[in-house]
C-alpha cells in the first residue's frame, strides 16, 4: 500500500505502467477502486496515478471541515504530484474529482497538459442547485442513522434506480466504496460542494486540450457539461449513451476508448515518448 503524507494528510495512492503521467481523481463517496477498469487501459502506454482523497478510500479521515474543501483537495492531489516528481500529467477528475480538477487546471495551469471532466459542473445551477439542498436532508442522516441508511436512501432515491440494480454486481461494489467514506467527509464534501466558488467563469481561461465526458442519462449533468464545452475553447464533448453517471464502470469499453483515443491524440502532437 502506498501512502504519502501531503499538509500533514496520510494519502493513499496506487501507481500503474509506465510512460507520461495520468492522475486519475474520484468523486464524492468514491475511491481509486473506482478507475478499475480505466486502469488496465491506460498503463500499457502511460503512468497512472489513482489517489483516495481525504477521507475516502483508504487515504486518513480528517474531522475538521476545511480538509473537504475543493481548494484544499486540489492542493492535496497537487502536493501528491509534486511529492511523485511529476512536473506535468494528463488530469482525469470524475464528478466532485472534476470539481477538484479544475480547481486544479486553474491554479497551475503548467501542471496540466490535457484535462478530462467526467460527469461534473463548474457551477451549481437549476437541477444541481436542488440536489444540492435535497442532500441536506441525507447529511442529517449520516449523523442520526450513518452511513449505510444514506447509501440506502440514495439508492431508493436514485432517477436511475431500475437500471442501477440490475446489476446486482455494481451495487455490491458501490456499496463497498460508499462506505469507506468518512461521515466527517460525507457531511463536510456534501456543505463544500454546495456552497463552492463558481468556476464557469474563469473556465475560459484554461489552454489545455480537454475532454468533457458525460453519461447521457446523467440528467442533472447533462446541461453542466454543455457549459464547460461552451467556456473551454477547442473543448470536446462526449455524451456517452446509456450510461449514467459513472460511465467509466457502467461503460468502460466506450469510456475506455474515448480517453485512450483523445490522450493518444494529445500525445502524439506534443511529441512525447
Amino acid at each position: 500500500m502506498s501512502i504519502a503524507t501531503i499538509d500533514g494528510i496520510e494519502l493513499h495512492y496506487r501507481e500503474a505502467g509506465e510512460g507520461f503521467p495520468v492522475v486519475l481523481v474520484h468523486g464524492f463517496t468514491g475511491n481509486l477502486r473506482n478507475w478499475a477498469l480505466t486502469v488496465p487501459a491506460l498503463r500499457e502506454r502511460f503512468r497512472t496515478v489513482s489517489v483516495d482523497l481525504p477521507g475516502h478510500g483508504l487515504s486518513e479521515k480528517p474531522t475538521a471541515s476545511g480538509a473537504y474543501t475543493g481548494e484544499q483537495m486540489s492542493d492535496d492531489v497537487h502536493g501528491l504530484i509534486r511529492h511523485l516528481g511529476i512536473e506535468e500529467c494528463y488530469l482525469v477528475g470524475h464528478s466532485m474529482g472534476g470539481m477538484v480538477a479544475q480547481h486544479l487546471v486553474l491554479s497551475h495551469p503548467p501542471l496540466i497538459r490535457a484535462l478530462v471532466l467526467v460527469d461534473t459542473a463548474a457551477e451549481l445551477s437549476g437541477v444541481l442547485r436542488e440536489r444540492a439542498s435535497d442532500r441536506e436532508r441525507l447529511v442529517q442522516m449520516v449523523r442520526t442513522r450513518g452511513m449505510e441508511a444514506v447509501f440506502d436512501e440514495q439508492l431508493r432515491l436514485n432517477p436511475q434506480r431500475e437500471q442501477i440494480e440490475a446489476n446486482p454486481g455494481f451495487v455490491k461494489t458501490w456499496r463497498e466504496q460508499f462506505l469507506m467514506t468518512s461521515p466527517d467527509a460525507y457531511i463536510y464534501c456534501a456543505h463544500g460542494m454546495a456552497n463552492r466558488r463558481a468556476l464557469l467563469r474563469e473556465l475560459p481561461s484554461v489552454s489545455a486540450p480537454t475532454l468533457i465526458v458525460c453519461g447521457e442519462n446523467d440528467e442533472p449533468f447533462v446541461e453542466a457539461s454543455r457549459q464547460m464545452h461552451d467556456a473551454i475553447a477547442g473543448s470536446e464533448l462526449l455524451m456517452i449513451p446509456g450510461a449514467g453517471h459513472s460511465p467509466q464502470i457502467e461503460a468502460p469499453s466506450r469510456f475506455n476508448q474515448a480517453l485512450m483515443g483523445f490522450l493518444t491524440r494529445v500525445h502524439e502532437a506534443a511529441g512525447v515518448a
